[in-house]
C-alpha cells in the first residue's frame, strides 16, 4: 500500500483520502470518521467544510483545553515541590539555629523545624505513595497553606539575594506552636506582628 495525501491498495483496489481510510479501518461513514479525526487530533469539525477563513484560524490559534486529569497532575506536582523546598529549609533551620549549651531560650526556626519536619514527611509521603483520594484530601486541606509556604520562600529567596546573606526565616509565617499542625503560624509570628502591627495598604512603612 502506498500512503500519500490520498491512499491506494493495490491488493483490493481501494483507494481515497484520509477520511476514506479512517472509515475504511475503523468500520465508520466518512462522517463518523471525521469527527474522529477531528477529536484525535484536537480540531474542530466542520460539517459544511466551508468555514470561513477567520474561523479556521481562530480554531487553529485555541489551545487544547487541559483536562481534570491534568490539572490535578499539576497542582499534585506544585505541591511536592513546595514542600520539598520546605522540608529542606527545616532541615537548614534545624542544623543552623541549634542550641549552644549556653542558649537560655531556643531560635523559634529551631523550634519550628522540629516541629514540622515530620509533618511535612508525611505530607510527602501522601503524595508519593498515597491513594488518589488521599492525595485529592491533602490538596484541598492543605492547598492554600502551600500557597503561603511557596509565597515565605519567595520572600525569603529575595531577601537573601538583597542581603547576601542567610536565611533567618523572618519573612513570612513563624515557628508553629504544635497546636494546630495544619497551620505554620506560631508564637514567635504573632509576637512579631503585636509589636510592629501591619501598616495599612498603600502606606510605607
Amino acid at each position: 500500500m502506498k500512503v500519500d495525501s490520498r491512499f491506494y491498495c493495490f491488493g483490493c483496489g481501494a483507494s481515497g483520502d484520509v477520511i476514506d481510510f479512517a472509515a475504511l479501518l475503523h468500520g465508520l461513514g466518512k462522517r463518523e470518521a471525521a469527527v474522529r479525526l477531528a477529536e484525535d487530533f484536537g480540531v474542530s469539525y466542520e460539517k459544511s467544510g466551508n468555514a470561513p477563513p477567520d474561523r479556521k484560524r481562530h480554531n487553529r490559534s485555541q489551545p487544547r483545553q487541559k483536562s481534570a486529569e491534568q490539572r490535578f497532575q499539576e497542582t499534585e506536582r506544585y505541591c511536592f515541590r513546595v514542600l520539598c523546598d520546605y522540608l529542606r529549609l527545616l532541615e537548614h533551620w534545624k542544623t543552623a539555629h541549634a542550641p549552644q549549651p549556653q542558649d537560655a531560650i531556643w531560635h523559634p526556626l529551631f523550634v519550628e523545624a522540629l516541629q514540622r519536619i515530620s509533618y511535612t514527611e508525611y505530607l510527602l509521603d501522601i503524595l508519593l505513595y498515597g491513594e488518589i483520594e488521599e492525595k485529592a484530601a491533602l490538596i484541598a486541606a492543605q492547598g492554600k497553606e502551600v500557597l503561603r509556604l511557596e509565597q515565605r520562600i519567595s520572600e525569603l529567596a529575595a531577601g537573601n539575594a538583597g542581603s547576601g546573606q542567610k536565611d533567618d526565616g523572618h519573612n513570612g509565617t513563624g515557628a508553629d506552636t504544635g497546636r494546630n499542625p495544619g497551620n505554620i503560624r506560631g508564637d514567635a509570628e504573632r509576637r512579631r506582628e503585636e509589636q510592629h502591627p501591619k501598616l495599612p495598604d498603600g502606606v510605607p512603612a
